[in-house]
């Protein structure tokens, strides 16, 4: 079962709801905000408590899409941050109900004149929402242009967590990164990523299955992904989540960044994509959550 409606801010959204799961996206920016298996207790896709449904403004927390750029953008700094496909209203068609009882919806992105003001570039943006008991999607570029263009892009899906003291990213061990955090510094991580301040870290040249592990919730959430060469994880820490509205600085604030961590799906800095006229590139991520119970 699936509907749309209007929203907070007036923005339009499209609840699904089947025997496996349940999820809300927000058309702008293709956004989904919430997914939820009926096997889960607790959210599995974090919302900010204080997040903001405006107009042209991505909405804190849920699954932003970062594209053409990712991060700033490499020229421009007067651009929008993380590209403007994250802030722009796309097209939905009707949600498809499939045989395996996982629902199905299609969204898609022209260029325009909005777009070409920003880039210059003709396109076409797919993107597949499969919602069950595990959460697919897939996101295709066109170029339906006569010149090749380059794109960086992630899937930056924000992950509910306990406490992020008690979480961990795992499957990055010995990959090579680049410290956002500590002004671009280049490092190699050991272990498991844990959190005591802030992280920022882009590790490039992977295309390994990640696991976020929240030993307080006791579960995992494995990450699978293909098209991708980049992931990215990110949490603000206490300094960084005061300068932003919509988290705020105090850790003990439920909705806020102590309840967060990105693991993000990513083609970036080096792992940038050219896509030939006439050509496509697919990315794809499917989330699978399990219990971690001792």
């Amino acid at each position: 079962m699936s509907n749309f409606r209007p929203g907070p801010g007036g923005l339009l959204f499209a609840d699904i709801a089947n025997e496996q799961a349940t999820a809300t996206v927000c058309l702008q920016g293709a956004q989904l905000s919430q997914w939820q298996p009926r096997s889960q207790s607790a959210p599995v896709i974090f919302l900010a408590a204080a997040a903001q449904f405006v107009p042209g403004k991505s909405i804190r927390g849920g699954i932003p899409l970062c594209w053409p750029w990712f991060g700033p953008h490499p020229t421009d700094a007067s651009l929008p941050t993380h590209g403007f496909a994250r802030t722009s209203l796309w097209e939905a068609g009707a949600a498809i109900e499939r045989e395996d009882g996982t629902t199905e919806l299609r969204l898609r992105l022209t260029d325009s004149d909005a777009s070409r003001a920003l880039w210059p570039h003709p396109f076409l943006l797919e993107y597949r929402i499969v919602v069950g008991e595990q959460l697919t999607l897939e996101l295709v570029t066109t170029n339906t242009g006569g010149e090749p263009f380059t794109i960086t892009e992630a899937l930056h899906t924000y992950f509910n967590v306990s406490d992020v003291g008690a979480a961990q990213v795992l499957g990055l061990d010995a990959v090579e990164y680049t410290d956002k955090a500590a002004g671009g510094r280049r490092d190699r991580q050991s272990g498991a990523v844990s959190f005591d301040g802030e992280v920022d870290r882009v590790f490039v040249g992977t295309q390994g299955t990640c696991t976020l592990l929240d030993a307080t919730l006791q579960r995992r959430v494995h990450i699978s992904k293909s098209g991708s060469r980049s992931t990215v994880v990110w949490n603000p820490g206490p300094e960084k989540a005061a300068l932003l509205s919509d988290l705020g600085a105090a850790s003990h604030a439920h909705g806020g960044w102590r309840q967060l961590v990105c693991v993000e799906t990513a083609n970036a800095l080096q792992d940038a994509v050219v896509v030939a006229p006439g050509g496509s590139h697919r990315i794809t991520v499917a989330y699978r959550v399990e219990s971690a119970a001792r």
